[in-house]
């Protein structure tokens, strides 16, 4: 019987530890959306964007061709923010074509994508 080994190598594979990468919401979208739709969630606990979130969408954002799943009456918006050492606590929003610069300038961040409907407030990570 081959012997189990106990370093890092036999527990992350021979790739070593996961470099940080892309993390998708998109399952826990769906769950979500399916809850609403068989009425385990109500309006308000699906449709409860702040109103900076909101802002930025409606001056910031990327209009979508995604109709929102939740009204199915307006295009969704992406948003995007970063987060770092650098950067604001509340993280900053980001116009598009700014990440590369953020590369250049800021360091180390994370970045998140949220889709937004500026008509009945839904949101959620991608």
């Amino acid at each position: 019987m081959a012997g189990v080994g106990s370093g890092s190598e036999s527990f992350w594979g021979a790739g070593g530890p996961p470099h940080p990468g892309r993390i998708e919401y998109r399952l826990m979208r769906e769950s979500v959306v399916s809850q609403y739709r068989r009425g385990r969630l109500g309006r308000l606990d699906v449709c409860d964007a702040q109103p900076e979130l909101l802002r930025v969408a409606r001056n910031v954002g990327r209009e979508t061709t995604t109709t929102c799943p939740i009204c199915a009456d307006a295009k969704l918006v992406h948003v995007s923010f970063a987060f770092g050492p650098r950067l604001p606590s509340s993280g900053r929003a980001l116009i598009p074509g700014e990440i590369g610069e953020l590369t250049r300038n800021e360091g180390e961040f994370a970045c998140y994508v949220v889709e937004v409907c500026t008509k009945c407030c839904w949101n959620h990570l991608l």
